[in-house]
């Protein structure tokens, strides 16, 4: 893909808690939508956080467990299982864009829009693909435990090792996606209520990159930033101040509430 001039910004890795992490990306598709630029952007979440699938009932979660150990809980607006965002073992990105500079049909955006995630995996030294072969669910609230889908799920020696997530709203079209850097199966599993799943099941079904080369993990955050950067022709941008107060303001009015973190109502619609 080639970059307009000056219309791709490449942020790069920012630490920030997981509601202030999904309202960046709806407030970068609001800046694409009215006009700014496109945003890729890679991120990390601390403290470590849950993200809950926009349709996960609220009961598949743990949350003593989680207000115990310390685990932010958040709900995506994109679909699919949680993911346990684990502060070392979880690199996150997202690319946002105006809707209509990318295929209508979801199965043609995926694979336009995940171009720059198996190049930074193959930077890594990591054989990664979609899934070409199919594997049964063993807990569905968990994504990287739900049956894999070839349209967004990326693989590495038949393991999952990357979920991906689409939404579109205001114009605009955001993907955003989850890259196993090291795996946490216990913490990972405990998140959840009852998940019936063992350390070892999980393990036989995920995989990391870190157990797929020998790489760091901030060699690993420099490949995918580098690949967004190339595929996007991004040059390397910032928020900017009116931008970050609405994202601070719409972290607390929905992504930190009750009502949309419960029950997936939006107290801001």
């Amino acid at each position: 893909m080639t970059g307009v001039d000056g219309a791709w910004r490449l942020v790069p890795e920012e630490t920030w808690s997981g509601p202030m992490n999904m309202a960046l990306d709806e407030i970068a598709a609001r800046t694409a939508g009215d006009g700014g630029p496109r945003t890729v952007r890679v991120y990390r979440w601390g403290p470590s956080t849950l993200s809950l699938g926009y349709s996960q009932p609220a009961d598949s979660v743990d949350w003593a467990w989680c207000e115990r150990e310390g685990v932010t809980v958040t709900r995506r607006p994109t679909g699919g299982g949680g993911i346990f965002h684990d502060y070392h073992g979880d690199i996150s990105y997202s690319v946002t864009a105006p809707t209509d500079e990318f295929p209508t049909d979801l199965m043609d955006a995926y694979e336009e829009l995940c171009e720059p995630l198996l190049d930074a995996f193959s930077r890594m030294g990591v054989d990664a693909d979609f899934a070409d072969e199919p594997a049964p669910e063993l807990h569905r609230p968990a994504c990287y435990l739900r049956a894999l889908n070839p349209a967004h799920d990326v693989v590495a020696g038949g393991k999952k090792i990357s979920g991906n997530a689409q939404y579109r709203q205001r114009d605009a079209v955001v993907q955003h996606g989850s890259l196993s850097y090291a795996r946490t199966p216990v913490r990972h599993l405990d998140c959840f209520a009852d998940p019936g799943v063992t350390g070892t099941e999980f393990r036989e079904r995920v995989t990391s990159i870190r157990a797929e080369a020998d790489v760091t993990r901030e060699d690993a955050v420099d490949a995918l930033e580098t690949a967004l950067a190339d595929w996007s022709g991004a040059t390397v941008g910032e928020w900017t101040d009116d931008e970050l107060a609405a994202a601070r303001d719409l972290a607390r009015e929905k992504y930190h509430s009750e009502a949309w973190n419960r029950r997936a109502d939006d107290p801001t619609a």
